[in-house]
């Protein structure tokens, strides 16, 4: 799996950031689990001809010392599907900008 990973958190950076994701994202099905929804813009042409598999998403995994993005992009209707693919350039920057100004406005140095 493709995927950027912050680790080496401290306990007040894992609390931080358990707040910041719980204000910022959806929370997925079970604890620790957030869903950063791709804007509608950022989708690929195969995720434009699928509107009924989305929306889509990436899945933000925050766990005892580490936090996890994945750089695939997920559809909210199906688990199968062409749609779901790896993040394009444009989507990865998406992710990458989201977490460079969690972490700034955190001031998380892990």
């Amino acid at each position: 799996m493709r995927q950027f990973v912050v680790d080496e958190l401290t306990a007040l950076e894992r609390d931080n950031l358990d707040s910041y994701l719980k204000r910022t994202l959806k929370t997925g099905p079970m604890t620790g689990i957030f869903w950063l929804t791709l804007p509608d813009d950022l989708l690929s042409e195969a995720q434009r001809g699928h509107e009924e598999c989305g929306p889509f998403y990436f899945a933000v995994d925050l766990e005892a010392n580490r936090l996890c993005f994945e750089m695939l992009v997920r559809s909210s209707a199906n688990l199968h599907c062409t749609c779901i693919a790896y993040a394009t350039a444009v989507q990865r920057q998406f992710v990458l900008d989201f977490i460079d100004r969690m972490l700034e406005e955190e001031q998380i140095k892990a």
